[in-house]
């Protein structure tokens, strides 16, 4: 057995009072074990998901498919769907399709230099910034041991802005180059994500580190087989979830606004709306880093083909449809009610997902030992509940019945919902595109929920029979 590492103790400092003295006051009792919780990550049971080794392979060539028609349309149809002329024109039109595709987006040079070289810059700031050492789950792969994690993705967020703003103005590289390749720089993506979920899977299997493998090559390169992928202090699952997603897609928009600007010399309320958008949810992942440890993105899943695919190539180049369309088809003149309705659905929805994926997670640091206290802009009106109230499980395990999580057992599901509603309003109702996202994220949500329940049911047991007693709402308290 390896020799646990232990965190650092809380201190009076960094905490709450509140806090400070319910934690005092829980020092001094015989906790259970889940104050420094040791999660199952190895999971025996296995079920197919996603359909199987077929589901896998059809998303594998599906995913870079939908991805290129969808910038096709947005990029350089106005939003609109392109389709064949009949039947018998199918042939001919993939044909057009491919040649023009590979004629706005071959992935030369340009796309190269910006996309691996923001890619580049992004890790070596996660090695030498500075930020605060926090601890994970014990692990049972690790032998009970509790991962490090250096939360220092604040301070690369503002340097990375500071330098991109610098980087501007100065003329050295104007924004507003990533739209102008912004096609380039998506195919490098797409490819780096391959090469990237290939080097992951075969460093594992060489290790002979697999986790929850089937046996089958295509469903394990999808769904992974990698736990805990790091490549020294950097940890490629944090990294590749929040340090380069979020922040690319701030840029996209950000360009598209400062093209805008160069075109019509102003920027319209629905472009800045988009902007701000973006920097909130990407502001939000970085602050919030060291929440993100006892998620089940972080503790569980596999860093996989469909995560680093997703989260290097899909969350940026097609959550930014809303950005293009409004550059494409400005001004678009809405009335000054109709924006003011968006920007307060966008603040509304960003406050209760802010806040709620505080609460949650402040919670489950709290019993982790490993809250502190930050103060990086926003801090929100009750981010933390002091003296939660909670149902202890026989597993040890225990589930938040207070603030937002009294009313619905995924309250920051619908905050996020509610958010990619107010992306897509802020475009009208001249396209789908921009309600890509909206779509796409409610599927996810609804099969993650799914996953989230059944593996919760063979965990908790009873218990999770009372949870849903007690907070019988999923989503929507009194409706769903």
């Amino acid at each position: 057995m390896a020799t646990e590492q232990q965190p650092p103790g809380p201190s009076a400092r960094l905490l709450p009072a509140a806090a400070q003295e319910q934690l005092e006051q829980q020092q001094q009792q015989q906790r259970p074990h889940d104050n420094v919780a040791f999660e199952d990550v190895t999971d025996g049971s296995f079920v197919y998901e996603f359909g199987g080794p077929v589901g896998a392979a059809s998303m594998i060539v599906g995913f870079p498919l939908l991805m290129a028609y969808q910038f096709l349309c947005v990029y350089d149809n106005k939003g609109q769907f392109l389709l064949p002329s009949s039947l018998a024109d199918f042939v001919p039109w993939v044909g057009r399709m491919s040649e023009r595709y590979w004629e706005i987006a071959y992935p030369g040079w340009a796309g190269i230099k910006i996309y691996m070289g923001f890619t580049l810059f992004t890790m070596a700031l996660a090695y030498i910034c500075p930020g605060p050492v926090m601890y994970g789950y014990k692990l049972p792969s690790l032998d009970g041991q509790r991962l490090a994690y250096h939360c220092n993705a604040l301070w690369a967020w503002w340097i990375t802005i500071i330098t991109a703003l610098a980087l501007h103005f100065s003329g050295l590289f104007r924004l507003t180059q990533i739209i102008d390749n912004l096609g380039p720089i998506m195919t490098v993506a797409m490819i780096w994500s391959f090469l990237l979920a290939g080097a992951v899977y075969a460093a594992t299997a060489l290790w002979g580190k697999k986790h929850r493998a089937s046996g089958n090559f295509v469903y394990d390169f999808f769904m992974g087989v990698c736990l805990n992928p790091r490549i020294g202090t950097l940890d490629l699952k944090m990294v590749t979830e929040l340090r380069l997603p979020w922040p690319i897609l701030f840029f996209i928009s950000l360009s598209c606004a400062f093209k805008q600007y160069e075109e019509i010399g102003y920027v319209t309320p629905e472009s800045a709306f988009m902007v701000l958008a973006h920097w909130l949810y990407s502001n939000a992942c970085n602050k919030g880093e060291e929440c993100v440890i006892t998620s089940w993105d972080i503790f569980y899943e596999l860093e996989s083909w469909y995560l680093l695919f997703w989260n290097l190539a899909g969350v940026p180049f097609s959550y930014c449809y809303s950005s293009i369309y409004l550059l494409k088809n400005g001004p678009m003149n809405f009335s000054i009610g109709w924006n003011v309705m968006c920007y307060v659905l966008l603040v509304t929805g960003y406050y209760f997902w802010d806040t709620g994926n505080a609460q949650r997670n402040r919670f489950r640091m709290f019993w982790n030992n490993t809250l502190i206290k930050r103060n990086a802009f926003p801090q929100l009106p009750k981010s933390f509940i002091p003296n939660a109230k909670y149902l202890q499980t026989a597993h040890g395990n225990k589930l938040l019945i207070d603030g937002w999580y009294a009313y619905a057992r995924k309250p920051h599901y619908t905050a996020d919902l509610v958010m990619s509603l107010s992306w897509g309003l802020i475009t009208g109702f001249g396209s789908f595109f921009p309600y890509f996202y909206l779509t796409f994220f409610t599927i996810v949500l609804v099969h993650r929920v799914g996953r989230d329940d059944d593996r919760c049911i063979r965990k908790y047991g009873a218990d999770w029979d009372e949870y849903m007693r007690v907070v019988p709402w999923k989503f929507i308290p009194y409706v769903f």
